[in-house]
């Protein structure tokens, strides 16, 4: 079983749990706006880390430890609204073969 598999189902099994014993519990209890914020949260701290480890290799540990934690919460999110990583990876595979610009062109106006 891939990692990715194995963190959405621990995800899926933490809706289940505790939000005084489980911090995703506690999470999911927050709903979607404080796991919203979580990802804001982290989304910031990958950009910080990035500026760091592009003027000190020595930090890209730290990035790469930013760039989990952003991950991590961003599956909780897909997670509490019933999605998993296989659906971002699915929309990933489409876009093979596709040009950025024309993805992005394409894009319903939101």
């Amino acid at each position: 079983m891939d990692t990715l598999q194995q963190l959405n189902d621990t995800l899926i099994k933490r809706k289940l749990d505790d939000p005084s014993t489980s911090y995703v519990a506690s999470l999911y209890q927050g709903g979607v706006n404080k796991i919203a914020q979580k990802v804001g949260e982290e989304a910031t701290e990958v950009v910080i880390a990035a500026k760091d480890a592009a003027a000190d290799a020595e930090q890209k540990p730290a990035l790469i430890s930013e760039v989990a934690d952003l991950w991590f919460h961003s599956l909780v999110l897909l997670s509490h609204l019933d999605l998993s990583a296989d659906d971002v990876l699915q929309e990933l595979q489409q876009r093979f073969g596709v040009s950025g610009h024309t993805e992005k062109a394409n894009r319903p106006a939101g």
